[in-house]
C-alpha cells in the first residue's frame, strides 16, 4: 500500500498504514526499546517545568541541534537501525531527513499534548514523517484558527508498522496530539522524522 492523503484543508497528510510489515515492525519496537539511549526530560510547560509524559530520545547528524518547550537537543549517533530505516522513510516520502525524534509511551497514560512542529530550524514548511510501532494509539488533528479553518477535529487510529507524513502548510493551520487513553495498551514507539535547517 502506497500514502493516501487524508482530506483536510489546508493541510498536506498522508497515510500509509502497512507502510512497514508486521514483522519488521516487531523487530525494530523489539529492538529500538531495549537499545536506545531513553531519557525523562524536564519541558517548560505553562511558565512550570514539568517531566515528559514518556520517554524520549534524539538523533542525526552531528549539526541538527534541536529545541522545543524550553529543552535543547544535541543529537545521539544514528544507529545503523535508525539509519536503514531512515532510507526506507526518505524513499517513501521523497524528502532528505537529517535527524529523528523517538517517543515511547510506555502506557495509556503516556501522551502528547496538542502543539504544531513550528521550530524555526525545521523551516517554513516542514515535512514530518512519522513510524509508529506497537500499540495503536490515536493521533489527533484540529485546526489552529477554527474561525480560519472551520473543521471538527480529525482522529487517525496509527496501526503498528504506519507512516504518517506531514508536509505544505500543515504545521502553519494545524495542531497535533496523541491523548491519554484509559484503555489497557501496551509500549508505543513513534519516530518522526525532520530535516533541520538551522536557527
Amino acid at each position: 500500500m502506497s500514502l493516501t492523503p487524508v482530506p483536510l484543508p489546508q493541510a498536506e497528510v498522508l497515510l500509509d498504514p502497512t507502510f512497514l510489515s508486521p514483522e519488521r515492525a516487531a523487530e525494530l519496537l523489539a529492538e529500538l526499546t531495549t537499545t536506545i539511549p531513553w531519557r525523562h526530560e524536564p519541558i517548560k510547560l505553562f511558565g512550570k517545568e514539568v517531566l515528559q509524559p514518556r520517554l524520549t530520545s534524539w538523533h542525526g547528524d552531528p549539526t541538527a541541534r534541536y529545541a522545543y518547550s524550553g529543552l535543547a537537543l544535541d543529537p545521539q549517533p544514528w544507529t545503523p537501525a535508525l539509519l536503514h530505516l531512515r532510507q526506507q522513510v526518505e524513499a517513501a516520502a521523497q524528502t532528505h531527513f537529517n535527524s529523528v525524534l523517538l517517543n515511547l509511551y510506555r502506557t495509556g497514560q503516556d501522551s502528547m499534548g496538542w502543539h504544531a512542529d513550528d521550530e524555526p530550524e525545521l523551516g517554513p514548511a516542514p515535512v514530518i514523517a512519522s513510524v509508529s510501532l506497537g500499540a495503536t494509539r490515536r493521533f489527533r488533528l484540529r485546526p489552529r484558527n477554527p474561525q480560519l479553518i472551520p473543521h471538527a477535529p480529525v482522529s487517525l487510529d496509527l496501526p503498528t508498522g504506519s507512516l504518517l507524513l506531514m508536509r505544505g502548510t500543515t504545521q502553519q493551520h494545524w495542531l497535533h496530539a496523541v491523548p491519554k487513553t484509559a484503555r489497557p495498551t501496551e509500549p508505543r514507539l513513534n519516530l518522526t522524522f525532520r530535516l533541520v535547517t538551522g536557527p
